[in-house]
């Protein structure tokens, strides 16, 4: 099993607290879903002592000139994590032309940029992005609308997660911010989430 704990969009001070030292521990491998400081992220590697992935958000604007210190840009790549196929993909949707925002037509175009890669790593696990699917946990204003090529993603090669910041939710159970496609979970992990997965969940 893979214990993986996922974050964004805020700082979470109760994190720790809400943690006990035996669950930090186990965490193997963090996953960061964007708009959060640099140092936040730097600082998760350092106390819980495993490597973290990241995307940008749209408000990730201080990352080219002071990226996270020790943690590993995704956007755009494929990477194998004890065989967990990962998929990174920035940023939301074009709303005022500032840094990590793309229309749909862009984010299309991007992804079939990545079909390639995505073929030749045996299909992806696990997708972490900053936006959400359309119609799945997303709001009707420009900003915080999901891209729709992001549903014909999950539909084609059928992650079993795909994980997503960007929408600012309250939950009062990790239940409540999963919804299903097909046979994908997703994940709003405002704030932050732990996940488990288990080996057999795993592609050969």
């Amino acid at each position: 099993m893979i214990k993986i704990l996922t974050v964004s969009d805020v700082t979470e001070r109760t994190l720790y607290p809400a943690l006990d030292a035996h669950e930090l521990r186990k965490v193997e491998l963090i996953l960061s879903c964007g708009d959060l400081p640099p140092e936040y992220l730097a600082s998760l590697v350092n106390s819980i002592g495993a490597p973290l992935y990241y995307v940008r958000g749209n408000h990730d604007i201080r990352y080219d000139t002071k990226p996270p210190q020790g943690c590993l840009d995704l956007h755009a790549r494929v990477v194998t994590f004890r065989g967990l196929k990962i998929l990174g993909l920035e940023g939301s949707m074009w709303y005022s032309g500032g840094p990590q925002q793309y229309t749909e037509q862009q984010m299309r175009r991007l992804i079939r940029r990545l079909r390639p890669l995505i073929w030749w790593r045996g299909g992806i696990d696990v997708v972490i992005t900053h936006a959400p699917p359309r119609g799945v946990h997303d709001e009707q204003d420009l900003c915080h609308q999901g891209f729709k090529s992001f549903l014909w993603l999950i539909r084609k090669y059928k992650p079993r997660y795909f994980i997503h910041g960007h929408i600012h939710r309250s939950f009062n159970a990790p239940s409540e911010r999963i919804s299903i496609i097909d046979a994908t979970q997703v994940i709003n992990t405002y704030g932050y989430h732990l996940l488990e997965i288990e080996d057999e969940e795993r592609r050969s």
